[in-house]
């Protein structure tokens, strides 16, 4: 029987192995930073916390948790077409984003080894947890006919530097976005079974612990330097990364929309769920948090939503490249003003909070 289903066509380097996304401003990127720096930072103020959650990742409390089980050992070609296509879109991105934490931190653990033992340690544990988690997803892959070479993609990919205090603002967000990310979906999916259409969301409740914890680490090494967080310049970092963070998600999961509406969730809730809740978490580290219900917050970046609509218009037509810079330009400027005006929103002391997020 010829299977009629329509699976779309994916670019490959070679037979099964896909062709990494092409990078763009909203694709998780690789990063580096500077190593000789990170080593003579000073966590004694600290360094019982950082003992303690050493002692957690110690414990490796989901070591036995990624087995792929016999619900994974059938076909998937239910999910056909468009939606196959996002699937494989969010695997691929989540593939990404973990392996990128693999590499940051197996990196560090390297550098830090015998400068500061502690924080080498840390960081070769957490690499332990990401490469798990990657290698799940791109094993999850293989049931669409699909793998990443990983290997291609550390030498293709191009790093980002940022200094370590960034590092550390950027990674803190990153895992403590994704803890509210994976428990949202798994905490609907798990009063709406019917919509959990692929075995991967079950694995959710015990793999958002691992980002939770991680999020703790990077917590406990800012507290320890507190100058990263209490001047003028690092309110306004806070500033730029928790928007940067927020409006990445957001952007990203409207354009796949498609994608969760198929799991269930509308992905315009299901985001703001997300951005409340690390909104507050980031109340306990950072000296303040945006306003994220201030009535021009949500509105610009609606705008931003359809400026992306209309940028993914011209570059699907056939217009010479030149012109289809020129056309983009006022979309580009029309996203910068946004982001301008919701950064300027003023944001939310912490102090003015105490007691009821911290």
């Amino acid at each position: 029987m010829v299977n009629t289903l329509e699976k779309p066509e994916f670019n490959e380097l070679r037979p099964g192995i896909k062709v990494p996304a092409q990078d763009t401003i909203l694709t998780p990127r690789f990063y580096t930073t500077d190593f000789d720096a990170m080593a003579k930072m000073d966590i004694s103020p600290n360094e019982e916390e950082l003992q303690a959650i050493l002692e957690e990742f110690r414990v490796d409390y989901n070591k036995n948790h990624f087995v792929r089980d016999e619900e994974f050992e059938q076909s998937w070609d239910s999910i056909d077409g468009d939606k196959r296509r996002l699937f494989v879109e969010f695997l691929e991105r989540s593939c990404t984003a973990e392996f990128s934490g693999f590499l940051l931190y197996k990196e560090l653990g390297r550098r830090l080894k015998g400068k500061s033992p502690v924080l080498a340690e840390c960081f070769n544990l957490m690499s332990r947890d990401e490469a798990r988690h990657a290698g799940f997803l791109n094993k999850a892959l293989s049931d669409f006919n699909l793998s990443l070479d990983l290997g291609f993609l550390t030498k293709s990919k191009k790093y980002t530097f940022f200094q370590p205090k960034f590092i550390f603002y950027a990674t803190y967000l990153s895992e403590k976005i994704g803890y509210w990310r994976y428990i949202t979906i798994f905490r609907h999916l798990e009063k709406h079974p019917e919509d959990r259409i692929y075995p991967i969301f079950r694995f959710f409740e015990n793999w958002c612990q691992d980002e939770n914890r991680h999020g703790d680490f990077f917590d406990a090494i800012m507290k320890a330097t507190p100058n990263i967080l209490n001047d003028w310049k690092a309110r306004l970092w806070c500033r730029f990364f928790l928007l940067s963070v927020f409006a990445t998600m957001y952007l990203n999961d409207l354009q796949r929309s498609d994608f969760y509406a198929a799991i269930g969730l509308d992905a315009r809730t299901y985001d703001k769920e997300v951005i409340e809740k690390t909104n507050e978490n980031a109340g306990r580290v950072f000296p303040l948090i945006l306003d994220i219900n201030h009535p021009d917050f949500y509105p610009c970046l609606e705008i931003c939503v359809k400026n992306i609509e209309k940028l993914q218009e011209i570059n699907n037509s056939n217009t010479p490249n030149f012109i289809k810079l020129i056309k983009k330009l006022p979309f580009y400027i029309s996203n910068g003003v946004e982001l301008l005006k919701m950064y300027f929103i003023p944001p939310i002391s912490v102090e003015n909070l105490q007691g009821t997020i911290r």
